[in-house]
């Protein structure tokens, strides 16, 4: 009986030691129970391995129980590295890969864009409305949403830097326009540092004002500079700049798609047909081309522009007689 014992017991050991090497070899090779509609595996802040090795076995993405993912995790020294966020996962992925993945903190990145020309108002409105972030902001006022990211409580338009963002969950709508604000804060300055001699602005805040004004003017990259260069001739002038783009800024919803001689006439802040020098805010978003064209206009003698109707270009002219003669061509058609 002693030496049938001691023959079986090293054979149920081998059994035992093949079984969990199989056993073994097949969670590292087995792939997760995904669906690749539904890849979306959320781990919260401050879920451990435990925690996310239930939820994985719960939501059935792995046939494995809960404890392999942890105590392989411990073998590897890895169990408190994970990170955190919204995880992609794939059909192809096995456990070993999703604790890599979990390691590294390759969180989905999801994107946010501003676009250059649009309003402050509507890049609120837009976050707002977008439920991946973590809504914390609860006023639509630009000054306040200003005196929150600054504390200086400007008016808040036109500061914010048009770009693709890229976010991962959990980010609030507060550091999304941080990152924006930041942003046209650093490029404003680099473009101050480097803008053309003798302008009259006084502060980049004034750049930037001009800045949108040449953005909602045209969106042709090339004729900024000239554009700039016609409204810069015109305030060392002491010319009204004459921008349809601030009257209808300052009509606010009035603007109905259509401006109209009594609107050009109509007295408000924004009104540069009836006021000198420069509006009180910026008008838009400007883009990085616009800021750069309002901070090196170009040379030149135009002083007049109209628009040609054919893909947003424009004819430039020197004095008021030639424009007139552009009117007539491209806008009243005689």
């Amino acid at each position: 009986m002693r030496l049938f014992l001691k023959l079986l017991l090293p054979v149920l050991l081998i059994i035992v030691g093949v079984a969990i090497f199989n056993e073994y070899q097949r969670f590292l090779t087995t792939p997760i129970n995904i669906e690749p509609t539904n890849t979306s595996f959320n781990i919260q802040s401050g879920a451990n391995l435990q925690q996310v090795s239930r939820q994985l076995t719960e939501q059935g993405i792995t046939p494995f129980p809960a404890s392999y993912l942890y105590w392989y995790a411990r073998y590897k020294d890895s169990a408190h590295k994970i990170k955190a966020g919204e995880y992609r996962l794939t059909p192809t992925l096995t456990l070993p890969d999703v604790l890599a993945l979990f390691i590294k903190g390759d969180v989905v990145q999801h994107s946010f864009t501003i676009i250059e020309g649009m309003t402050s108002q509507q890049v609120l409105a837009a976050i707002a409305s977008d439920n991946r972030f973590i809504q914390t902001i609860e006023t639509s006022d630009l000054k306040t949403v200003m005196q929150m990211l600054d504390g200086n409580g400007r008016h808040g338009e036109g500061e914010f830097a048009p770009e693709t963002y890229y976010f991962s969950a959990g980010t609030t709508d507060k550091a999304i326009l941080m990152r924006a604000y930041q942003l046209m804060q650093k490029t404003l300055a680099e473009a101050w540092q480097n803008k053309a001699e003798k302008l009259l602005y006084k502060t980049p805040y004034e750049a930037l004002i001009m800045a949108s004004i040449i953005e909602k003017e045209s969106g042709i990259a090339e004729e900024r500079p000239e554009i700039a260069g016609v409204f810069v001739r015109r305030l060392r002038m002491g010319m009204r700049l004459q921008a349809d783009p601030t009257v209808i800024y300052g009509m606010g919803e009035k603007y109905k798609g259509n401006i109209r001689r009594k609107d050009l006439t109509t007295d408000t802040v924004y009104n540069t047909y009836t006021r000198y020098g420069l509006p009180p805010s910026p008008i838009a978003l400007p883009s990085k081309a616009a800021i750069q064209a309002a901070l090196n206009p170009s040379e030149g003698t135009s002083l007049y522009f109209v628009a040609t109707g054919h893909e947003g270009r424009h004819v430039f002219s020197d004095t008021l007689v030639q424009h007139n003669k552009a009117v007539r061509q491209y806008q009243l058609k005689k």
